[in-house]
């Protein structure tokens, strides 16, 4: 979704390919439970405490930027979700994600090679974020080049799973525990990237993957 005027409160909305069959399908089906927010067309950057007119002009160039249409690409769409988070339990800024080191993945097809990612979230205060029943959500760019699949998430999941939904012809989104990779038998060198978001903490890690053709 975007606002499409500054002026006016017009909503756009596009619905995917999933919610135009929802829809179809009456009106009962279509009930909107969940709904999330984002920032990603913000530049935080551009944010000026020393603009020479005042405090009131910091934000000014942020506030000047232009809105985003709605776009159905979930690798491009609600990247940065905003989200809220206890200040009570000592959360004062938003936690990271880390993979056990791992910063990116080269990879090369017909060799057996297996990569099992386990995130996890920075705690602050001992507070254990995206718990086992809420998890992850990793979304692939380019499935052509990876398969991954995910230890489901347990007891009474809190978290929406969408393996059966891919959204876009070469994205796929999945949500789990954690995630294991296997190279798809490319026959040129393929880069795609995998971005894994925290479901409490809106936390969210990009890994580059690098995927060769198999040396046989």
């Amino acid at each position: 979704m975007g606002y499409l005027n500054k002026q006016t409160v017009t909503v756009d909305a596009i619905l995917t390919k999933k919610g135009r069959e929802l829809l179809a399908s009456g009106r009962s089906a279509f009930n909107i439970t969940q709904f999330a927010i984002a920032d990603d067309e913000i530049d935080y950057g551009l944010f000026d405490p020393a603009h020479p007119l005042g405090s009131e002009y910091y934000g000014s160039s942020i506030e000047n930027m232009p809105i985003v249409e709605a776009t159905t690409d979930e690798t491009q769409n609600l990247r940065y979700k905003l989200v809220t988070l206890d200040r009570s339990l000592g959360i004062n800024i938003i936690p990271t994600i880390s993979v056990g080191g791992t910063s990116a993945l080269n990879m090369t097809a017909g060799q057996n090679e297996v990569a099992v990612l386990t995130p996890s979230t920075s705690t602050v205060a001992g507070l254990t974020l995206d718990g086992p029943t809420i998890g992850y959500t990793a979304v692939v760019y380019d499935r052509n080049a990876i398969t991954i699949t995910a230890t489901p998430l347990s007891g009474n999941p809190t978290a929406t799973t969408f393996n059966s939904n891919n959204l876009s012809e070469t994205a796929q989104v999945i949500v789990g525990r954690s995630f294991t990779i296997v190279p798809n038998n490319v026959t040129t060198i393929t880069d795609t990237q995998l971005v894994i978001s925290g479901n409490e903490s809106g936390a969210t890690l990009t890994i580059p993957i690098t995927v060769n053709p198999s040396l046989n």
